[in-house]
């Protein structure tokens, strides 16, 4: 009898180590990420605080008229995900009783003047969703469903774009549960969806560790902040879709004509993807009317310009701007940018993200231009 609770104990063990191997070799792990932040441009004072908030934001749009729409980040489990600024204080927005919004990430205004929300349900355990809001009458006026075969079970439709007319909305699974990211294409006129890239080395995260304010993003101690395709982005003239994981040491892009080119099968759209140059850590991205491409730096509190060759400018870079992460442009050269802290916020409890806040929203004045809402 003792022998077998013995050999029993031992089995228990060795299974345990096994899981524990196998977790640490899929999800934990990863090297330090080159530093590629210089000199910043602009000073601290740059940074103009917008609003301070009991929650940690996560994305933000802003329309053309003024108007801030933000998310909640769901690792904050906030009352409500969808929020309007007004007098500097986050104000739900109401959403049709018949639509339930689970984990909402990103938000984004098209041409339209419609704000369009993404739910990515948690990980897929639900059904993920997307729904567009016109902004003159506050009402649901797009919905739809993504099927389980488009982003199931693992999936994180964590950011996305929508095209000036409004009829294709591209959106990144980073799939951080599921390592399985992917580009999927939505089309609102006639309600289908697609996924590409499926796989593909541009949407894989690099084996990197983010590494922020002194702390490695491992929740746990093992599993690692390193989600898949996060960042993405249409150029102003939308020729290109830039797009990148958080922990990519590049960031890539193809063409947009090439991406709605449905002759083309999985091999041939591959092999159009382009590495256009290094980038940083980076969360959030967005462009403007000269081509210069935003990028966050998560580990080093900056914001960082790429220029249409591919060189790097540190914009900005302080300490107030913890874990930048979604931008918007608002007009006369307003860039937006949150700050959602996730440092202070990912695994831990609702008292310790409390302790940790206010939470910023914060605005900087660039000497560029570009059309509002994402």
């Amino acid at each position: 009898m003792l022998r077998f609770i013995a050999t029993f104990i031992l089995s228990i063990i060795v299974i345990i180590a096994a899981i524990s191997i196998a977790t640490e070799t899929i999800y934990g792990g990863g090297a330090n990420f080159p530093d590629r932040t210089t000199a910043p441009t602009l000073s601290g004072d740059a940074l103009e605080v917008v609003a301070n908030l009991d929650y940690p934001p996560g994305n933000i749009a802003v329309s053309n008229t003024g108007r801030i729409f933000i998310t909640l980040h769901p690792e904050g489990r906030p009352p409500f995900n969808v929020a309007e600024l007004i007098n500097g204080k986050a104000i739900e927005v109401p959403i049709n009783d018949d639509i339930m919004l689970r984990t909402t990430l990103s938000v984004r205004i098209d041409r339209q003047n419609r704000l369009w929300v993404l739910d990515y349900a948690d990980h897929g355990s639900a059904t993920p969703q997307i729904l567009a809001i016109d902004l003159n009458t506050m009402k649901v006026v797009h919905h739809y469903e993504f099927s389980s075969d488009i982003a199931g079970l693992g999936s994180h439709l964590n950011d996305f774009q929508v095209s000036q007319d409004g009829s294709t909305v591209y959106i990144a699974n980073a799939s951080v549960l599921g390592l399985n990211p992917s580009v999927i294409i939505y089309n609102t006129l006639n309600k289908t969806a697609r996924q590409v890239l499926l796989g593909h080395e541009a949407v894989t995260a690099d084996f990197y560790v983010p590494n922020v304010e002194g702390e490695k993003m491992l929740i746990f101690g093992v599993f690692a902040i390193r989600p898949g395709v996060d960042s993405i982005a249409l150029d102003r003239n939308e020729d290109w879709l830039y797009f990148a994981p958080v922990t990519d040491e590049h960031l890539h892009r193809i063409r947009v004509s090439d991406l709605n080119n449905l002759s083309l099968n999985h091999e041939q759209l591959a092999q159009k993807v382009e590495r256009f140059g290094e980038k940083t850590m980076s969360d959030g991205i967005t462009t403007d009317n000269a081509g210069n491409i935003y990028l966050s730096d998560i580990e080093h509190s900056a914001i960082i310009r790429m220029k249409p060759d591919a060189s790097l400018e540190t914009l900005i870079k302080d300490p107030k701007l913890r874990w930048p992460d979604g931008f918007s442009f608002g007009s006369d050269g307003w860039l937006y940018v949150t700050g959602s802290a996730l440092q202070d916020v990912i695994g831990k409890t609702d008292t310790y993200i409390a302790e940790h806040g206010p939470y910023q929203i914060f605005r900087i004045k660039t000497d560029s231009t570009a059309a509002a809402g994402h």
